[in-house]
């Protein structure tokens, strides 16, 4: 047997419609009320002071009462650390196969690190292969 889904929608207008019809129906009953008090209160003497000081009280207590505003405190700012900035060189560097590092060279001398290079790999037997790469490397702080 299959279940019916809800419609959580129409269940919630329903609801406020009830809710709308039952504060309707309270409404007509305290005008209702309200007319037959100022009957009865044209007809009294001064006398009926206490209700008067009672009315006033339901009154205070009809009115919403207000919150306290809570001042806004400003932001402030964190303090971010900022990263040191370290200033970098490119040098060139010769390497074998397994990409260890076999010799580095500066930046210009990049014609004696493809001749270094070559010299290796020609030297060893069998001939192994040598490349050259770029490399950054931190520049010392004097």
């Amino acid at each position: 047997m299959a279940r019916r889904i809800l419609n959580r929608k129409d269940l919630r207008a329903d609801y406020d419609a009830a809710e709308r019809r039952k504060q309707e129906d309270e409404d007509e009953t305290e005008d209702e009320e309200e007319e037959g008090d100022d009957e009865a209160s044209d007809e009294a003497d001064d006398g009926e002071e206490e209700e008067e000081g009672e009315e006033t009280e339901e009154e205070v207590e009809e009115a919403p009462k207000k919150k306290k505003k809570v001042p806004v405190k400003a932001a402030k700012p964190k303090r971010t650390r900022v990263a040191k900035q370290v200033r970098m060189k490119v040098i060139w560097g010769v390497f074998n196969n397994s990409n260890q590092c076999v010799a580095k060279f500066d930046y210009p001398k990049r014609h004696e690190a493809e001749e270094h290079a070559a010299k290796l790999g020609a030297a060893k037997n069998p001939p192994q292969s040598f490349f050259i790469q770029p490399i950054k490397e931190a520049m010392e702080e004097k």
